[in-house]
C-alpha cells in the first residue's frame, strides 16, 4: 500500500505541478499514511522508504545524481538529440517564442491570452488609412495595370513617393512614417484589394530589404544617408537572396565577395569584390539599391579572421560598373516589377556591408530575425485581403444572380460553398491581427510567421477558389469586368515566395517549432554541445528531470482531458465557448506529449519524417487560428452578431485539429507506437464533427445579407460603389436590387400566375426584352408606372452584372501581330550564370 501511495501521490503532484518543497512534503506523508495502513508492517516500511528514498533522490538536484544518472543519460542522449546545421542553430537564436510555446507547452494559459496587449492603431495611422490610401486605390486600374501598362502608372509611382508609402516603418526621425507594423499590414491589406501588383510594390520596399536592415543593424552613418532617400523613394530598394541552383537556402549560395583593395571615389580602399546571379527579386528591374546575401572569402587573410567568413548582406548601387538589372520576369502575368540580377567582380568598399565590416558574418543572422517579421506582414495581409474581396463580391453576386427563378445564394450547394469562404476569412483576419500584434510588442515570431504565411496564402487559395466556383463562367472570362481573375492568377506567387508552402509546412513550423518552442529541448541541446563535461553535466542535470516531469504531467493530461471531454481543466467562461477552450487545452497536451515522443524517438530523424512533421503542423496551425479567433472575438467584446463565425472557426479548427493528430498517432514513423499513442490521444475515439449545417448556412448567409457581421468580414478593404468599377458593378446592382425587391417579385408572382399560352410569350421577355415586360406589367396593373423607372433601372443593373466582356476579332488579331515580336528574351552572359 506504501509504494501504491507513493506512486499514486507523485502522479497527482506532477499533475498539479506542485513546488519541490510541497512535492517532498506530499511523498512523506504519502508513505507514512500506507505504511500506517499496513499496520506498520515490515516490508511496507522497508519498500516504502526504498522508493521514498529514490523518489527524494531523484527530486532534489545532488552531486551524486549528477554522477549516477545524469551523467550516463547525457552521453544516451547526445545521439538522440536532433543534429542542428549552422543555419538551423542561427535560425533558432534569431526568432522569439510567443503564444506558440504556451501551445506547446501543453498547458496553454487562456488568462494570459486574453490579457495579451492588443494593437490598435494611432490617430495618425488611420488617418493615413482614410486618406493617402483610399486615394491611391482610387487612381489604380488593374485592369489597365495587367493589360495594358503592364506597370503602375506613372503618377502612381509619385504618388508612392510624395506620401512616403516605401517609408511606412522607417523612423521618423530618418524621415519616414514611423508606423506600427500593424499599420503596416492595414495599409497592405488595403491596397491589395485594388491590385496584386500595387500591393507588391509597396510591400516589398517595408517588408525584408535595404531599408529594414538599414534600421536594425545599419551604422548612424548609413542610416543617416539611406533611410532618408528610401522614405521619399529617392532609392528604390531590392534584396536579392533566391540563386538559380541554391533557392533560398543561405548555407549554399554560390554567389561571393572576396576581401580586397580597390577603387573607390578615387582612393584605394578596403572592400569586396563581389559576384552573384539572383532571379525572382522583386522591384530589381526598377532598383537604384541592390541588397545582397552573399558568402565573404578572404583569401589573403586581410582582416585577420580566417579565409572563410561566412553569409554577409551587402548593399550594391545599381549604377556600377558591372551591375546588371533591367530585364523583368512576368510572375503569371502580374507585372509587378521582378526580374533578375547579377554582377561579375563589382567592387564596394566595406562601408557598403549593412552595419560595417565588423557585421561580416551576420547574414544569415540578420535576415532570419527580419524574415520573422516580414513574413508575419505581407503576404498574409495580401492573402486576407483577397479572401475579403472575393466575400463581397461573391456573396453580393450569389444574392443578385438567379437560376430557375431563386438567387442561387439559397442553394445549400451554393451556402456550402460560401460557408467556407466566410469562415476561413474571419480565420485570417484574427490571425493577421494576433501576429502583427507580437511584432508590435518587439518579438520575431519565427514559428508564428511561418505557419502564418503558409495558412493565409493557403486559405487565400480555398476562397479565391471558390469564389471562382460560385461565379462560374462570369469569373473565367478575361475582360475589365472580372473581379476575380486577377487575384486567381497571383495565387501561385503568394504559396511560392518567402518559402514555399510544401516546405514551410512540412520542414520548418514543426522542425524549428519542437526545438524552439519547447520548454526544455533548447538547453538539453545546448548542454550536449558543451566541451566542458563538468559543466554540460549540472547543466543538463538542471532540466533533464523537470523534462521528465513536464512529459509525464502532460502524458496524464491527455488521457484525462481525452476520457473527460477536456471537462477537468479551468478555462474562462466569458463568450460561452467554454467546451471549445477544453478540446483546445486538451489537443495541445497531446501535441505537446507527441512532440516529446517525437523527439526521443525519432530525433536526429526528424527532418526525414516529413509526412508526421507535416501532420503535426496541421495541428499547430489549427490550434493557433483558434486562439487567434478567441482573441480577436474578445477585443471586440464578444459581439453576439459575430458569434456563428467565431464558433464555426473553433469547431472547424478543433475538427482539424483531431483529425491532424488522428492521422499522426495512427500513421507514427515508429510502428510499434501507434496503438498506445492512439490509446492516449483518443480514449473514446474521435468524437468531434465540425460544424452542423444549421451554423454553416448562418455563416455563409452572414457573407449575403446585409449586417454587422458581413461589414466585420470584409472591414478595411477599399470599396468603390461606381458602377463602372468591376466591383462598384456588382455592389451597386446588390443595392438596386434590394430596394425594388418588392417590386420584382410582384412581377414574378404575375408571370406565374398567368394563363399557359400567355406565360410562354411573357417568360420570352424576361431575360431580353425588358421594356415590353414592364409594358405588360404596366398593362395588368402589376407594377405602376412611377415604379417603372426604379425597377427597370435595377433590372439593367442585374443584367449588366452577369455580362462578360468580349474583345472585337479585329483587336484580338492586332494583338496577336503586336505580339509576335513584342517580347524579347534576355539571355545572362556565361560567367554570371556559372557564378
Amino acid at each position: 500500500m506504501s509504494v501504491l501511495l507513493l506512486v499514486l501521490a507523485a502522479l497527482v503532484l506532477i499533475y498539479i505541478r506542485a513546488d519541490r518543497g510541497l512535492f517532498a512534503a506530499g511523498l512523506v506523508i504519502a508513505a507514512l499514511v500506507g505504511m500506517g495502513l499496513d499496520g506498520w508492517h515490515g516490508a511496507s516500511m522497508f519498500f516504502g522508504t526504498v522508493v521514498l528514498a529514490l523518489s527524494l533522490f531523484l527530486l532534489f538536484p545532488s552531486g551524486l545524481r549528477r554522477g549516477l544518472l545524469s551523467k550516463p543519460l547525457l552521453g544516451m542522449v547526445r545521439g538522440m538529440l536532433p543534429k542542428l546545421s549552422d543555419t538551423e542553430a542561427q535560425a533558432l537564436e534569431a526568432g522569439t517564442v510567443d503564444w506558440d510555446g504556451q501551445l506547446f507547452s501543453g498547458r496553454p494559459d487562456w488568462q494570459e491570452l486574453l490579457d495579451t496587449p492588443h494593437p490598435e492603431l494611432t490617430e495618425e495611422e488611420q488617418a493615413f488609412l482614410d486618406g493617402p490610401v483610399e486615394e491611391l486605390c482610387a487612381m489604380v486600374d488593374d485592369w489597365s495595370v495587367t493589360n495594358e501598362l503592364y506597370d503602375l502608372p506613372e503618377e502612381v509611382w509619385q504618388f508612392l513617393r510624395e506620401k512616403k508609402f516605401f517609408g511606412l516603418v522607417i523612423e521618423k526621425e530618418y524621415g519616414g512614417l514611423g508606423f506600427s507594423h500593424t499599420a503596416h499590414s492595414e495599409v497592405v491589406h488595403k491596397i491589395a484589394s485594388r491590385g496584386v501588383t500595387l500591393a507588391v510594390t509597396v510591400m516589398v520596399p517595408n517588408s525584408l530589404g535595404p531599408g529594414e536592415l538599414f534600421a536594425a543593424y545599419g551604422t548612424e552613418e548609413q542610416k543617416s544617408h539611406y533611410l532618408p532617400r528610401l522614405a521619399r523613394g529617392e532609392e528604390i530598394p531590392c534584396f536579392a537572396l533566391t540563386s538559380p541552383v541554391a533557392g533560398s537556402d543561405a548555407g549554399a549560395i554560390p554567389d561571393s565577395g572576396v576581401v580586397c583593395r580597390g577603387q573607390w571615389n578615387g582612393e584605394e580602399v578596403l572592400g569586396l569584390r563581389v559576384t552573384w546571379n539572383k532571379r525572382y527579386i522583386t522591384l530589381a528591374p526598377v532598383a537604384t539599391l541592390i541588397g545582397l546575401a552573399i558568402k565573404v572569402y578572404d583569401p589573403d587573410n586581410l582582416l585577420g579572421r580566417g579565409r572563410e567568413l561566412g553569409v554577409t548582406t551587402v548593399m550594391v548601387p545599381s549604377d556600377l560598373e558591372g551591375v546588371y538589372r533591367g530585364p523583368r520576369h512576368m510572375p503569371m502575368n502580374t507585372p509587378f516589377m521582378n526580374g533578375p540580377t547579377w554582377g561579375t567582380d563589382v567592387f564596394i568598399p566595406m562601408d557598403q556591408i549593412v552595419g560595417g565590416q565588423e557585421m561580416i558574418g551576420e547574414g544569415w543572422r540578420m535576415l532570419l530575425e527580419r524574415l520573422s517579421i516580414g513574413r508575419s506582414i505581407s503576404l498574409p495581409a495580401l492573402g486576407c485581403s483577397a479572401g475579403k474581396v472575393s466575400c463581397l463580391t461573391t456573396g453580393a453576386y450569389a444574392e443578385v444572380r438567379e437560376q430557375f427563378g431563386r438567387s442561387i445564394s439559397e442553394f445549400e450547394g451554393i451556402q456550402e460553398v460560401l460557408e467556407d469562404m466566410a469562415g476561413y476569412t474571419w480565420m485570417m483576419d484574427a490571425a493577421r491581427v494576433f501576429t502583427s500584434g507580437m511584432v508590435d510588442r518587439g518579438g520575431k515570431p519565427s514559428v508564428p510567421s511561418a505557419l502564418l504565411k503558409y495558412r493565409n496564402t493557403d486559405l487565400m487559395r480555398n476562397v479565391v477558389t471558390d469564389a471562382m466556383d460560385v461565379v462560374a463562367g462570369r469569373a473565367v472570362i478575361r475582360g475589365p469586368r472580372n473581379f476575380l481573375a486577377r487575384v486567381y492568377q497571383a495565387i501561385p506567387i503568394a504559396i511560392t515566395v518567402e518559402g514555399a508552402n510544401i516546405l514551410t509546412r512540412s520542414l520548418m513550423v514543426f522542425g524549428q517549432g519542437a526545438i524552439r518552442c519547447h520548454p526544455y529541448i533548447v538547453q538539453e541541446i545546448e548542454a550536449a554541445g558543451m566541451e566542458d563535461q563538468d559543466k554540460a553535466v549540472e547543466k543538463f542535470d538542471g532540466v533533464f528531470f523537470s523534462h521528465v516531469a513536464h512529459t509525464v504531467r502532460n502524458t496524464m493530461r491527455s488521457l484525462v482531458l481525452g476520457a473527460s471531454g477536456g471537462r477537468l481543466t479551468r478555462v474562462p467562461s466569458r463568450g460561452g465557448i467554454q467546451r471549445h477552450y477544453r478540446q483546445l487545452s486538451r489537443f495541445s497536451a497531446v501535441f505537446s506529449v507527441l512532440t516529446d515522443v517525437s523527439l526521443l524517438t525519432i530525433g536526429g530523424n526528424l527532418k526525414a519524417r516529413q509526412r508526421f512533421t507535416g501532420r503535426m503542423t496541421d495541428c499547430l496551425v489549427a490550434l493557433y487560428y483558434a486562439s487567434a479567433s478567441i482573441k480577436q472575438w474578445h477585443e471586440e467584446g464578444y459581439p453576439e452578431h459575430m458569434r456563428d463565425l467565431v464558433e464555426w472557426s473553433l469547431e472547424r479548427s478543433l475538427h482539424d485539429a483531431q483529425n491532424a493528430l488522428y492521422d499522426a498517432v495512427t500513421r507514427y514513423p515508429v510502428k510499434s507506437l501507434r496503438s498506445p499513442l492512439r490509446l492516449l490521444a483518443f480514449p473514446l475515439g474521435r468524437t468531434l464533427r465540425g460544424p452542423d449545417d444549421e451554423r454553416g448556412q448562418r455563416v455563409a448567409l452572414s457573407i449575403v445579407k446585409p449586417g454587422h457581421a458581413r461589414d466585420r468580414v470584409v472591414q478595411g478593404i477599399y470599396v468603390d460603389e461606381n458602377p463602372r468599377d468591376p466591383v462598384g458593378r456588382v455592389m451597386h446592382a446588390l443595392h438596386l436590387s434590394r430596394e425594388t425587391a418588392s417590386i420584382r417579385k410582384r412581377i414574378n408572382e404575375a408571370v406565374r400566375k398567368a394563363e399557359p399560352e400567355q406565360r410562354q410569350e411573357i417568360e420570352t421577355l424576361l431575360g431580353h426584352q425588358r421594356d415590353e415586360l414592364l409594358d405588360w406589367a404596366i398593362k395588368h396593373e402589376v407594377i405602376t408606372e412611377e415604379e417603372r423607372g426604379s425597377v427597370s433601372e435595377a433590372m439593367a443593373a442585374l443584367y449588366d452584372v452577369i455580362r462578360v466582356d468580349a474583345f472585337s476579332k479585329e483587336s484580338v488579331e492586332k494583338l496577336a501581330e503586336g505580339a509576335k515580336g513584342s517580347l524579347e528574351l534576355v539571355e545572362r552572359p556565361t560567367r554570371a550564370d556559372e557564378a
